[in-house]
């Protein structure tokens, strides 16, 4: 990508970035699926999702130490690096957070389906909607670099705390 932009080849430190931009936004999509999965296990009340989303986060985790183990070989990189490097480490302990409380919300399902049925309250379906959309706005402001995007992100983090309230 960067030869097409600049002309030039990406430097050793250039391209270990870009695969650990890819790394997350693969860990990301992970993270999204994963949480889905997790959801539907409470509203459908299927055990073998709940199974399914346990096996899943383990997938997560591998990636969380691959991410680890790429960034720690890196030496001395420049200051716009630095920060990238630091972003990806964050958002993999996020993705990785998530993963563990997608394990979470599947457990509640799992413990649910061998409950006798009752409505869950309609207040969790704003909150879902809401949490589904803000983690897709955070990977698509991270792939696209949008930091207007990203300040989204943070406004509706908010507004997410306040349905979870």
């Amino acid at each position: 990508m960067l030869r097409a932009v600049t002309g030039r080849s990406p430097s050793k430190s250039e391209s270990t970035i870009d695969a650990l931009r890819e790394q997350t936004l693969r860990m990301g999509a992970l993270a999204e699926a994963i949480l889905a999965k997790a959801l539907r296990c409470v509203v459908e009340r299927d055990r073998a999702l709940g199974e399914a989303v346990q096996r899943d986060d383990l997938a997560i985790d591998q990636l969380d130490v691959a991410i680890d183990d790429a960034i720690l070989p890196l030496q001395a990189p420049v200051a716009e690096d630095l920060r990238q490097v630091i972003a990806i480490k964050t958002m993999a302990t996020d993705l990785e957070r998530i993963g563990d409380l997608s394990r979470n919300i599947a457990k509640s399902g799992m413990r649910l389906a061998e409950r006798p049925e009752t409505q869950l309250p309609s207040r969790l379906e704003p909150l879902r909607n809401a949490a589904t959309r803000l983690l897709r706005t955070a990977l698509d402001s991270f792939q696209t670099l949008d930091a207007e995007a990203a300040r989204g992100v943070i406004a509706g983090d908010d507004r997410v705390d306040e349905l979870q309230d």
